[in-house]
């Protein structure tokens, strides 16, 4: 290897080095943020898990209403818009 070879490889492996020591930090941060994302997801899931197994515990028989069900005010207007006929002028 004459000198020009031995500075061209020197050059390649600063330029490498450098790209690798700009890259670390993103290269970093997104192994961060999957990892993070991973325990959140199984956070939520034992979360879900816990909610369910509690309700199962405290479902009590649903009792019926004894009382009659009201439409409600949009239903009423709902039912008089429909009801009436266009007239042409």
């Amino acid at each position: 290897m004459n000198t020009d070879q031995i500075e061209a490889l020197i050059g390649m492996l600063a330029t490498f080095g450098l790209l690798v020591l700009m890259a670390l930090p993103s290269a970093l941060g997104v192994v961060r943020d999957k990892r993070i994302d991973r325990q959140i997801r199984q956070a939520r899931r034992e979360h879900a898990d816990q909610e369910s197994r509690e309700a199962l515990e405290r479902q009590e028989p649903q009792k019926s209403s004894s009382r009659s069900t009201v439409p409600s005010t949009a239903t009423w207007y709902a039912d008089g818009r429909r009801s009436k006929k266009l007239v042409s002028s």
